[in-house]
């Protein structure tokens, strides 16, 4: 009896602890803007005399890498990307640069540090920090703002819920101030009610779970409700909405005193899913969100917007992970990829097919009709033509195409899991003779891994961006639709209008000007940026709404259990 009255009290005090040091890390004082530009005159760390360096930030408890550029002692990242600044992080940011290697640990080349408090707020600063351990720069350009929207109360005090306050807001995103502040492209409120039906995690049969959502790289979380599987939290989150694209996600785990917090469950939804108001219960998913766990959780969503401002953001670079996953071997990734590329493949060869239909005369009324088309077409044809197709492609479907075919063919798409392997781990380099043979092996492995890892991107890559450009015609997300149809309008008419070697003419003359007119201007292509917020496939596979089952709902258990 005594030892399991000092257990309880011990964890009762471990969980305090813990849902304190959440609270702690939670609400974040300002953004930290950094574009990292450039390196310059960086120590080779390879037999070549060059390196291949990539950079790691750290600020408080968030990290974030860059992309390796190969072989350069001046690598040019051109990268951007925001941090939290928290009061208790002390404000330093911590900067060190490595050269990768494959098979062996990564080579450190030097470190740096910055003072946050030392810099001037809602100004850009143009950075060269010298490394403290080697030769070289780091040249950045970095911005410190003010955060607003970003809160989290109960139920009795929520903004939305209040008419004034929601006029106001609705006025400050209304299309009036469409080209004041850009970024800010509007906020999102989020009422996590409650949970129904938990995994129970712990020996006693209950769970101790909490939530925490993530839109990018904003993380908040809920308290903890102890040994319970129907908990209710009752609270409300608002975050600042940076892109409309962007994906709410709300994870519950279970909390343990000694130990790394449990999974229960998670959901994915769109921003662009949601209806204002509509408390709407979500089956819970597993990490892949490919199959349902037990569990239910009820949220309801408002998102307030500016759409002129959500347009514009749609064609510049998505907001990246802190630091991404690193890519793993997976013979069943790798055979997914390979099936979605073929897929695309079999639909060009069924479209070319059709075209040669019409060549063999297989169909005469259907090889006269393409005929006096073609030769319509080809006379008659102009270049504002080209955009004028694919918009009335996309008429076309918004009349007859069938959002139902859409999901139903979404899903046919494999459920399986995308779990690695294999996985391979570093070795570190010794010097006798047998362990120098063996890493001769271990690098051939390596380069055979490194192989594997590319092909499986590059199928991904392919077939994902064939699946985006088939689900942007076939309306599944209306909002980036009716963008392209604006896009495609708008080039018909500039096509119709000026003559093309006009339009080529300002083209070039800005290509060639705009390493003149901003140096430090990070490149981007808008139709890869638009492109990149339609979701593949697998993304509306994984962000679709699995139906309640009345049946599972405790309430209508402890009915049935009365009776």
């Amino acid at each position: 009896m005594l030892l399991r009255r000092s257990w309880k009290r011990s964890t009762k005090q471990q969980s305090t602890r813990l849902s304190e040091l959440h609270r702690k890390w939670q609400l974040w004082r300002g953004i930290v803007s950094i574009a990292l530009i450039e390196g310059r005159n960086l120590i080779p760390m390879d037999q070549n005399g060059l390196s291949d360096p990539y950079v790691k930030f750290r600020l408080g408890p968030q990290k974030y890498r860059s992309k390796t550029v190969p072989k350069t002692l001046s690598p040019q990242w051109r990268e951007q990307f925001d941090l939290h600044l928290y009061e208790e992080s002390g404000g330093v940011l911590e900067i060190t640069v490595w050269d990768r290697d494959t098979g062996r640990r990564d080579d450190f080349i030097g470190r740096c540090q910055l003072d946050l408090s030392t810099l001037a707020k809602e100004q850009t600063h143009h950075l060269e920090l010298p490394l403290e351990e080697s030769r070289g720069f780091v040249v950045l350009l970095l911005t410190l703002t003010a955060t607003a929207h970003v809160s989290i109360a109960d139920l009795s005090v929520t903004p939305l819920d209040d008419p004034q306050e929601r006029m106001e807001i609705t006025k400050r995103y209304s299309v009036l101030k469409s080209f004041s502040n850009l970024k800010d492209i509007g906020i999102v409120q989020v009422k996590v009610m409650r949970a129904e039906g938990l995994m129970a995690a712990d020996v006693n049969g209950k769970s101790d779970p909490f939530c925490v959502l993530e839109l990018n790289n904003d993380r908040l979380l809920t308290h903890t409700v102890y040994k319970n599987l129907n908990p209710e939290w009752n609270k409300v989150f608002t975050f600042n909405v940076k892109d409309i694209h962007s994906v709410l996600e709300v994870t519950v785990f279970d909390e343990d005193r000694d130990r790394s917090a449990d999974f229960l469950g998670k959901v994915a939804i769109p921003l662009l899913h949601f209806r204002n108001g509509e408390q709407k219960g979500y089956v819970l998913k597993n990490k892949e969100l490919t199959a349902t766990t037990k569990g239910v959780i009820y949220l309801e969503v408002d998102v307030i917007y500016n759409t002129v401002k959500a347009a514009l953001k749609t064609v510049v670079p998505a907001e990246q992970k802190y630091i991404e996953e690193e890519p793993k071997v997976s013979k069943q990734l790798l055979q997914q990829n390979f099936n979605r590329v073929k897929r695309c493949i079999m639909v060009l060869i069924s479209y070319g097919t059709y075209i040669n239909s019409c060549f063999e005369w297989e169909s005469a009324q259907r090889s006269i009709i393409s005929f006096v088309l073609f030769v319509v077409v080809v006379w008659n044809f102009e270049l504002y033509m080209l955009p004028l197709a694919l918009l009335l492609l996309l008429v076309w479907n918004y009349f007859f195409s069938s959002s139902r075919d859409i999901t139903d063919m979404v899903r046919k798409l494999p459920t399986q899991t995308m779990d690695a392997m294999f996985e391979w781990e570093d070795e570190e380099e010794d010097k006798d003779d047998k362990d120098s043979e063996h890493k001769g092996f271990m690098d051939k492995l390596y380069a055979i891994q490194d192989v594997f890892i590319s092909v499986q991107s590059a199928l991904d890559d392919v077939a994902s961006y064939g699946e985006r450009i088939k689900n942007t015609v076939n309306w599944t997300v209306p909002f980036l639709s009716w963008l392209a149809i604006t896009a495609l309008c708008l080039a018909t008419f500039l096509l119709y209008l000026i003559p093309l070697r006009y339009l080529v003419l300002a083209w070039g003359v800005n290509k060639f000007t705009k390493k003149l007119r901003d140096p430090y201007m990070i490149d981007n292509n808008e139709l890869l940026d638009f492109l990149s917020r339609v979701p593949s496939d697998v993304q509306v596979m994984q962000y679709r709404e699995l139906r309640v089952d009345p049946s599972q709902s405790p309430s209508k258990r402890r009915r049935t259990n009365q009776s």
